[in-house]
Parts: C-alpha cells; sequence; structure tokens
C-alpha cells in the first residue's frame, strides 16, 4: 500500500516543451540550486551539474535561486546584486539551461516582473499570510509554491490555501520548513506532512532551510547540513511530491545560508538514495 496515494487533482504546468505533475503518485519533483545569485557563473554551473544528474535520473527538475534575501537578520548580510540585475542573471541562465525556474517573492509590487521571468512564484515562510502578496501572486497564474510559516500549524495552510483558490487559481504547492520549537531551533513533524496534504494539494519538503538554527551565530542562522540527507529521507518514506534542497559547489565559502546547504558533490548520491526509497511506494 502507498504511504501517500495520488491526489484526486493533481498539479501539472507546462514548461515549454516540458510538463511536470506533482501529486500523481509517479515521481517526485526536485526543485534545487544555490540560495541566492552570489554570482552568474556559479548559478549556472551549479545548475548545468544539478541538471545532468537529474537527467541520468529521471527526476524532474526546476531551478531554484532566490535573487534578494529580505529577511536576513544583520543589516550587513549580503543579500544578492540587486534586483534588476538578479532578474536579468535568472532570465539569462533559465535560457542556458532551458529549464523552469522558481524564484521568491517579498513585496507585491516585485510580483508582476518576477511573474515574467520565474515559472513557480514561491512565496516565504515569514509571509505566509500577507493576503495581499497571496492574491497578487494567485493572478498571475503561475503555480505557486506557499511554505508553511514555522508559527503554524499543518492545518493551518487550508485557509491561506483558500485565499489563492478564491483568487481563481488552484495551481498550488504547500511547502514544509520546520517549525519553531525554541530558542535557535527548528524541528519537523512527519504527521504534520500527511496533515498538511490533507488539504488537497501537493505536499513538498524543504530538507535545507529545515535543518536551519535561526540567529545562531548573533549575525545569522547557523545550521545543520549533516540533517539533510536523514530528512530527505524520511520525507521520501512518508511519501511527499517534492524535495526542496539548496546545493552549492563549496557551502564553506557561500555568502548565504552555507551552513544549510547540501555540497554539490553530495548531490547524486542522496538522489540515488531518494529514488530507491521512492519505487517502495509502489510495491
Amino acid at each position: 500500500m502507498q504511504s501517500f496515494a495520488p491526489l484526486k487533482k493533481p498539479v501539472s504546468f507546462q514548461f515549454g516543451s516540458q510538463t511536470i505533475t506533482w501529486g500523481d503518485g509517479k515521481n517526485f519533483v526536485l526543485f534545487a540550486g544555490p540560495d541566492i545569485i552570489e554570482d552568474e557563473g556559479l548559478v549556472l554551473e551549479t545548475g548545468r551539474e544539478i541538471q545532468k544528474v537529474t537527467r541520468e535520473l529521471g527526476i524532474p527538475w526546476i531551478l531554484k535561486c532566490s535573487y534578494d534575501k529580505a529577511n536576513r537578520q544583520s543589516l550587513g548580510s549580503f543579500r544578492g546584486p540587486g534586483v534588476e540585475a538578479a532578474l536579468k542573471s535568472l532570465e539569462k541562465i533559465k535560457t542556458a539551461l532551458d529549464c523552469p525556474l522558481l524564484t521568491d517573492v517579498h513585496e507585491t509590487v516585485q510580483v508582476e516582473p518576477m511573474a515574467r521571468v520565474a515559472d513557480v512564484i514561491q512565496i516565504p515562510a515569514f509571509l505566509s499570510r500577507q493576503t495581499d502578496l497571496l492574491v497578487a501572486a494567485a493572478k498571475t497564474d503561475r503555480v505557486i509554491h506557499i511554505k508553511k510559516g514555522q508559527f503554524l500549524a499543518p492545518w493551518d495552510m487550508k485557509a491561506i490555501t483558500q485565499k489563492a483558490v478564491q483568487s481563481g487559481n488552484d495551481k498550488l504547492l504547500l511547502c514544509e520548513r520546520g517549525t519553531t520549537f525554541g530558542y535557535n531551533r527548528l524541528i519537523n513533524d512527519m504527521t504534520g506532512l500527511v496533515e498538511m496534504r490533507d488539504t488537497g494539494f501537493p505536499v513538498i519538503m524543504d530538507v535545507t532551510h529545515s535543518t536551519q538554527l535561526p540567529g545562531a551565530t548573533g549575525a545569522s542562522s547557523g545550521g545543520r547540513s549533516e540533517m539533510i540527507a536523514p530528512l530527505a529521507r524520511a520525507a521520501l518514506a512518508v511519501g511527499v511530491d517534492g524535495i526542496f534542497l539548496e546545493a552549492h559547489p563549496n557551502p564553506d565559502e557561500a555568502l548565504c545560508d552555507g551552513p544549510t546547504s547540501l555540497p554539490l558533490k553530495d548531490l547524486a548520491p542522496l538522489l540515488k538514495s531518494l529514488k530507491k526509497i521512492w519505487a517502495t511506494h509502489s510495491l
């Protein structure tokens, strides 16, 4: 018996000649890429390696990369090259790789220009209850990836999805990225994955931000990247529709979220193990 049965209404989206579907139980989808545009060349080369690995393994992949980190702990933390430059870079990278792209928005004024470049619009966890932001994103008719706030219960996401649905968009993905447990600590409740999927929408597990230790260094967040693989394996064993992760060629030198990034060299071994776990769902 499958851990998760296919949803009554899987979410499908056309990206050029490629159709990617979440929730049909046939495969899991991977969102992966660097946390932010540090350097256009780094993002492009990282994307090429992820693309190579996912094609070899037959895993649908969408490039994930942020253009601006608006929720850094310190004013001096790296936020990116600026919105205009980042948009141009993301469009160039997406075209060069011929792949779909996910990026996030923080304000309603960013939604329309982002929608011209991004195929999937992400609502950050801290902003998951921002009605105007959700409504604006819904009106683009893009797939919307809503991260569950660290302060929310899984069932709280039902009301949040209705903001988008009532605005005319039901192409929604819900993302688990950890729940606040105490100072500098997040935890994951695997039963919450099942409960959140009861909303009728596909569920994605963010296995990198879930390892975050918010504010642990005083000026920035720390993390436990060694927990990425265990969390990913656990989520696939329970049964999720996708995995979200950030990968970097050298996390120790990353300008943002290095402590929670997966070393790029470890991506292929992790995905191979996840494919084996996924295969057990059809037994």
